[in-house]
């Protein structure tokens, strides 16, 4: 077949025209590969495109040197990428490759001219093809029929491409959730597959396992695939706690479905405590903020609930008020997320956190001068503050000060 999507044509910058010409005045061969071809058959715009070519890395430098283009980031070029500047655009472009050794994480490559043998060592059939500058699809493996049938497989036997890299066993994962219609449509073999060579995750870092599970947890079938890591024994390698909270998981999983939650709000409703939150910095090195979202909410997702009555905002906006740590607004937020309060999320979104409007210049005015007395004042007046719901202005405070 060939792509004239309207997606496909807008690629076509002066940069990759230049690209394109420079390529074939050499007969070297250049074409899209993986995740943007998926992306454009389905009908969206990529965010990142690679290209994939028959030119040897020393072959391109020696092109592009030549033509006088700007060559950056060199870290790739042992495993064949290379990547050039043109009016601004960035090209990323790899020499099609052939796996020589794989140890489950790492690769050594040797260079190829072959696309059936460079598309026969990427993970997904999905992610398996390529296009042509004029369109044409290149698919060695049927992943146009499969995401057109939105169905998820290895290329090849399974249990080959997982050994090559484990890191395989969440991206089937990730793009189940993005590409599946609905959960439970896998292949019998794949999760056996999967299931034996779980403990292969053990050797791979936290840092990579991470950037995939974030992926998975703001996905769809959220709930149906993180179920299915801990059948499959996959949970233990990855940092999730032995005894998750598998209840409250598709419990919160279904609250925040459209609330567009931090990939921590979901995962905590994993965690039983903070040794959960603990335990999983430890595996994948999450961020500060990460680690202190997971430590608030396991704190405070049960006491710290709406009230009952009029003002059902008042324990969230009490607790901003009387926290002294940086971004305790976003966390509340998240915590409504967790629980589901879409109608307070909103209210407490768009509520500005006044201003307490007396200061210690105010009392030294009226008299008071002992600097314990000022800050002993200032706290009576924010209680009276507060129980006026933050309404109570200068004066009205102030007077409560002179009956005192």
């Amino acid at each position: 077949m060939r792509l004239q999507a309207p997606q496909f044509q807008a690629l076509f910058t002066p940069g990759l025209r230049s690209v394109a010409e420079l390529f074939e005045k050499k007969n070297y061969e250049l074409r899209i590969a993986g995740g943007a071809v998926r992306d454009l058959l389905s009908g969206v715009t990529p965010q990142d495109i690679d290209f994939a070519t028959t030119a040897t890395p020393a072959e391109m430098k020696e092109m592009f040197t030549s033509a006088g283009v700007r060559l950056i980031n060199n870290k790739g070029e042992k495993h064949g990428t290379i990547t050039a500047r043109l009016h601004e655009q960035n090209f990323e472009i790899t020499t099609l490759r052939i796996d020589v050794v794989t140890d489950g994480r790492h690769a050594e490559v040797e260079f190829t001219t072959d696309w059936h043998k460079d598309a026969e060592r990427r993970d997904l059939t999905v992610n398996s093809m390529f296009l042509g500058l004029d369109g044409t699809l290149y698919d060695f493996f049927n992943g146009y029929e499969d995401l057109k049938s939105k169905k998820i497989r290895f290329v090849g036997k399974a249990s080959e491409r997982i050994q090559e890299d484990y890191l395989r066993i969440l991206r089937y994962f990730r793009f189940y959730g993005r590409i599946a219609e609905k959960a439970g449509d896998h292949e019998p073999a794949t999760l056996q597959a999967i299931k034996e060579n779980a403990k292969g995750l053990a050797g791979i870092s936290g840092e990579r396992i991470w950037v995939e599970l974030k992926k998975i947890l703001l996905g769809n079938h959220v709930n149906h695939l993180v179920q299915l890591m801990y059948e499959l024994d996959i949970a233990q390698y990855i940092g999730l706690p032995l005894d998750g909270n598998l209840e409250e998981f598709a419990r919160v999983t279904k609250n925040i479905q459209n609330l567009s939650p931090k990939p921590m709000t979901v995962l905590t409703s994993l965690f039983k405590g903070k040794d959960d939150v603990t335990n999983l910095d430890l595996r994948l090195k999450i961020s500060k903020e990460e680690k202190n979202l997971g430590l608030f909410l396991v704190k405070h997702r049960q006491e710290l609930s709406k009230a009952t009555g009029p003002e059902p905002l008042r324990p969230y906006q009490d607790f901003l008020m009387d926290s002294r740590e940086a971004n305790t607004n976003s966390k509340i937020f998240e915590l409504l997320k967790y629980q589901g309060e879409e109608q307070l999320l909103k209210e407490m979104q768009e509520w500005t956190v006044p201003t307490f409007p007396v200061s210690g210049h105010d009392l030294r005015k009226m008299g008071v001068t002992s600097g314990k007395e000022i800050g002993t004042a200032l706290q009576q007046l924010r209680d009276e503050w507060k129980k006026s719901g933050y309404h109570m202005d200068k004066e009205e405070l102030l007077s409560c000060l002179k009956r005192v």
